[in-house]
């Protein structure tokens, strides 16, 4: 199984599904929006996330929806920075920060963030530079088609398993180029970046087909579009969804689990957790 290792010597295993909460310090999320804008409510839910069993706090300043606007530069940092350097004075828990801008990078690994969460796959300017730079910093790459703005402007693909691999193949490739440790990468299909209904369940049912590159995966299905189309459910209507999907996604090998509902989603783990391995007292 995989080990990741993090900053100042410490190391995440992966022996079984790590559940990363998300929190969205920005005004426009799709799902929660608004909610942690001020720092005091952004430390109390990271402090409930990790109670719930959350052991990576996903930070994220730029809302990547389906038709979000950019975000400034000094504007994601006012927003990401304070919560990394507030929840690092009182935790030692492993912090991602969601950006694909490298000044962003920089200053949240100085702020004591462990991982780089990148939906644009170091792709953006000074991105795989700014990486390269912290060795010990694991990195998740996500396959993305097209942008926020537009990338759900109807989605499509030659050959959706073949093409997204060939998208990770050249970014895994990009990465040593640049001297980045392929040991240090994890892979995001990328649910609902680019991909219709059929799209996002035809990932959903192959996800094992990604092992083909020996690299964690991790899978952000939380609360998506793909449920409220299938099932004609509002985004708070859509935690049972969220907790099939990722039942299925830990079934197909996923090793971290990118969701909102952490309580939920832990809960459900454990369960089929003891159902594969028996229940230790």
């Amino acid at each position: 199984m995989y080990e990741l290792r993090l900053p100042k010597g410490r190391t995440l295993s992966l022996d079984k599904p790590q559940v990363m909460g998300i929190l969205n310090v920005t005004p426009d999320s799709f799902s929660d929006g608004g909610h942690f804008t001020h720092l005091d409510s952004a430390i109390e839910q990271a402090n409930l996330m990790l109670s719930q069993g959350a052991t990576i706090l996903d930070i994220g300043g730029e809302s990547t929806r389906p038709g979000a606007p950019d975000v400034q530069l000094e504007e994601e940092l006012q927003r990401v920075i304070p919560v990394i350097k507030a929840i690092r004075t009182h935790s030692n828990c492993v912090i991602s920060v969601d950006t694909s801008k490298a000044e962003v990078m920089k200053q949240a690994i100085e702020a004591g963030a462990d991982i780089i969460n990148d939906v644009r796959a170091l792709q953006e300017p000074g991105a795989l530079e700014a990486a390269a730079q912290y060795r010990d910093v694991p990195i998740c790459l996500m396959h993305m088609q097209g942008q926020p703005r537009s990338m759900q402007n109807n989605p499509h693909y030659d050959d959706l398993f073949s093409d997204i691999s060939q998208f990770f193949k050249a970014r895994i490739s990009a990465c040593k180029q640049a001297g980045i440790d392929i040991n240090r990468l994890i892979l995001d299909p990328g649910f609902g970046f680019g991909k219709s209904l059929e799209h996002n369940f035809q990932i959903l049912g192959g996800l094992d087909k990604f092992h083909a590159f020996d690299l964690p995966i991790l899978t952000g299905l939380s609360r998506k579009s793909m449920f409220g189309q299938l099932l004609t459910r509002e985004t708070h209507e859509r935690v049972a969804a969220s907790l099939a999907g990722a039942l299925i996604c830990v079934q197909k090998g996923a090793h971290i689990i990118r969701v909102h509902d952490v309580k939920e989603t832990s809960d459900a783990l454990n369960v089929w957790l003891a159902s594969v391995n028996g229940v230790t007292q």
